[in-house]
């Protein structure tokens, strides 16, 4: 019986040292797709972004990236012990990325920044990143209080991961193409829907840490807009503003 157990499981374990890493890669395939002309391919820490938090927060995002390649690395080539060994670094980074996020966002509001092809006012854009910063620090939170259960534990990093892609997918009308937030929200979803495919196919059903986090990034994204655009956000933003 335990062995029969054991090498039902090995399929699945097998599928996820390929799964994770091209998972990363389409990651990074997006985020050079929206961050290449402002940032990637305009010098690093030579392009010329708005703001000295705007660049401490880029590194940052960028160290997340990096960082979760070499742990999916890790973890694809066997070395699960030097991987749990980072992961409190990692996990630092996270907290640090949560700090840097929103000082970057106020900052944005500050500066009257909003997208031109939104339509949004600076008040009710603020809600876009502020949300983003939300999600990413309660999916990280709780992948941290899982780490010792792997099947969640990697799910939700990948999820909390998707979740500041919003911030490259929004850049996609001025690198890619012209497009409106529907086409920019339904890209987002595509890779939830990547994650919950990928469960089905390998376990049957869709993992309960999979659907709930999906769920939750799909309800914040619908609701935050409308909810943005009452007069107790737009009051709550003008105070941060200043």
């Amino acid at each position: 019986m335990a062995t029969s157990v054991i090498s039902s499981r090995r399929p699945k374990v097998q599928s996820d040292r390929i799964f994770y890493p091209a998972m990363c890669l389409l990651v990074l395939v997006t985020v050079w797709m929206g961050f290449a002309k402002s940032y990637y391919a305009a010098g690093l820490v030579h392009a010329n972004l708005p703001s000295a938090i705007v660049h401490v927060h880029a590194i940052a995002f960028t160290l997340w990236l990096l960082t979760l390649v070499v742990q999916t690395t890790l973890v694809s080539v066997r070395k699960v012990k030097l991987h749990m060994s980072l992961g409190l670094g990692g996990f630092s980074l996270a907290a640090a990325m949560v700090v840097l996020g929103s000082l970057a966002a106020v900052d944005s509001l500050r500066r009257g920044m909003s997208p031109p092809w939104s339509g949004l006012s600076p008040e009710v854009f603020f809600v876009i990143p502020a949300t983003d910063i939300l999600l990413f620090a309660v999916l990280a939170a709780w992948a941290y209080a899982v780490r010792r259960r792997p099947d969640q534990h990697k799910r939700l990093i990948m999820i909390a991961t998707i979740s500041l892609l919003d911030a490259a997918i929004g850049r996609f009308p001025a690198t890619v193409t012209p497009m409106g937030p529907l086409t920019q929200m339904i890209i987002l979803f595509s890779f939830l829907a990547i994650m919950a495919s990928y469960d089905v196919i390998t376990r049957k059903s869709i993992h309960r840490v999979t659907w709930i986090a999906s769920l939750i990034i799909i309800v914040v994204q619908v609701a935050r807009v409308p909810l943005a655009q009452t007069a107790s956000w737009v009051h709550f933003a003008h105070i941060i503003r200043g």
